[in-house]
């Protein structure tokens, strides 16, 4: 520019744009889906994302497997965080199904990945809005934003 000014473009994606979503979002939904199938038909993780897989349509990205399996091995670990911060009287099985495995979903990338935490809050709530109920979405980012300032206090 004429007078010196350095313009920065940033580029948003919204998470849905006619109907189409970036493809890290498609793969966090994809993960969910296969957690909560796994969850209600009360089978491994494992064997619903082998199925997934084997069927192939639509094909199976490779950050929904990371997720899958990544929360299928810490498992026991993120039920003991998350269940560490629910309200008194609550438990991972009062918890509804959807909203169980996205905490355990969300909870493992925060932990697990390098994803930005920024990006894995706002991904998580975005699906609860859609997903779940009304009150949701304000229950998972206080329970994730818990598990966060604890991290921030102590080694997870």
């Amino acid at each position: 520019m004429p007078d010196g000014t350095v313009l920065e473009l940033v580029e948003t994606i919204p998470a849905e744009s006619e109907g189409r979503r970036p493809t890290r979002a498609k793969a966090r939904k994809r993960a969910l889906d296969i957690l909560y199938e796994a969850d209600l038909r009360e089978l491994p993780a494992a064997e619903v994302l082998a199925a997934h897989r084997a069927e192939n349509d639509p094909p199976v990205r490779e950050f929904t497997v990371e997720l899958v399996e990544g929360v299928e091995a810490h498992r026991s670990e993120l039920d003991g965080l998350i269940a560490a911060h629910l309200a008194s009287g609550w438990t991972l099985e009062r918890m509804p199904r959807v909203d169980r495995n996205l905490a355990r979903m969300a909870a493992y990338e925060l932990l697990h990945t390098g994803t930005p935490h920024d990006v894995t809050l706002s991904e998580a709530i975005t699906l609860c809005q859609e997903l779940s109920t009304e009150d949701s979405p304000a229950f998972l980012n206080g329970l994730l934003s818990a598990l966060l300032a604890q991290g921030d206090q102590a080694p997870l």
